[in-house]
């Protein structure tokens, strides 16, 4: 197994620029090419879950850090048109929350080539917008749902939203998203008996469930690597009850491993970015809602491409300027070396 296998963070600094092909791609010194942008379209949320804020939020961006509709799409437009990126995924925070929403997606939807487009949200705000988030383009959407009880729900969220939830999550299927994923996080000692029930859910209805492992992303850097329910183990947990089998086709930069269940067809999938880092196939770019690149969701440091477009430079120096932050991409995020130190940013201001 190499050192990007492990995540390892090999080769960091600032890398010389003169060895870099000329290519108009995405590409790092490692041969990986990003084509999947995650787009964070502000960094505030309807919800205040436990592993992810504290109770009383945080400090949100100010308004005028945060990038225009107009900056948002030409940065989304430059990034298709000249860098080769093929899919957009809108994240936050809470995208729902973005005032015009419809409207971005629409302008991306008409760039040429088009890029396939997903959105990832909690769910709360989805039953009344579905619809009109299809007609503008939206092509599927991943919910977050980490318990299925009223009343643990509400303690994980701290907000009494779970019907707004399942009521969004069938909105999407209804409005013609597919496939209409979940994405559950289990906690030791909180929730991680939810593994099966979420599954069964997942089937009844028609959804694909993703596990994430739950990852060092929080403000708090309260972090334990023992309070993670391991891939492992949720696999374990599934088995006892579900016959599943490898899906045979290519994983490619998929981050999840998926399975048939009980032959198929329904998957289901697991993202172990911790104990099964999946950095050598890494093809994804970060933008963030105040305009900063970020080449892993791990990183310590940015690409201030907001001061770039506000001082009036061309859409190629813009994309010169990410295609260099692309080069000095790190071989892995490093979680399992000793001197890891999670990012300054909590993952509601990076963007999933």
């Amino acid at each position: 197994m190499t050192a990007v296998e492990l995540g390892i963070p090999v080769l960091r600094g600032t890398p010389d620029t003169s060895t870099r092909p000329d290519s108009p791609l995405l590409v790092d010194r490692f041969g990986r090419v990003a084509t999947d942008l995650r787009v964070s379209l502000t960094d505030r949320c309807n919800l205040r879950c436990t592993y992810c804020m504290p109770a009383e939020g945080l400090d949100w961006l100010p308004k005028p850090e945060l990038l225009s509709d107009a900056e948002l799409t030409r940065l989304i437009g430059i990034a298709v048109t000249r860098l080769g990126v093929t899919n957009i995924r809108f994240t936050g925070g809470e995208p729902l929350l973005r005032p015009n929403l419809e409207d971005v997606i629409a302008a991306t939807a008409a760039l040429e080539p088009r890029p396939r487009i997903s959105m990832t949200t909690n769910g709360v705000s989805l039953a009344r917008r579905a619809e009109g988030l299809v007609r503008a383009g939206l092509d599927r959407v991943n919910v977050s749902l980490d318990s299925l009880d009223r009343v643990r729900f509400r303690e994980l969220t701290r907000r009494d939203r779970l019907e707004h939830v399942f009521e969004g999550l069938a909105a999407a299927r209804a409005a013609g998203l597919d496939p209409v994923k979940v994405n559950s996080v289990l906690m030791r000692g909180v929730n991680d008996d939810e593994a099966v029930p979420l599954l069964r859910f997942a089937l009844e209805h028609g959804y694909q469930l993703r596990f994430i492992e739950q990852m060092p992303l929080d403000p708090q850097h309260g972090w334990n690597r023992d309070e993670m329910v391991t891939a492992e183990e949720i696999l374990a947990t599934l088995r006892a009850e579900f016959e599943l089998t490898p899906v045979p086709d290519e994983r490619g930069g998929a981050p999840a491993e998926r399975w048939l269940v009980d032959g198929g067809p329904a998957v289901v999938g697991v993202i172990a970015s911790v104990t099964r880092p999946f950095c050598a196939a890494c093809d994804r770019t970060r933008l963030t809602a105040d305009g900063q690149v970020r080449n892993c969701l791990f990183s310590r440091s940015e690409t201030d491409l907001r001061a770039l477009l506000r001082a009036g430079a061309s859409d190629e120096e813009i994309a010169e300027r990410w295609r260099g932050d692309s080069w000095a991409k790190a071989a892995g995020h490093g979680i399992n070396e000793a001197g890891f130190f999670q990012p300054d940013r909590p993952m509601s201001a990076i963007g999933g």
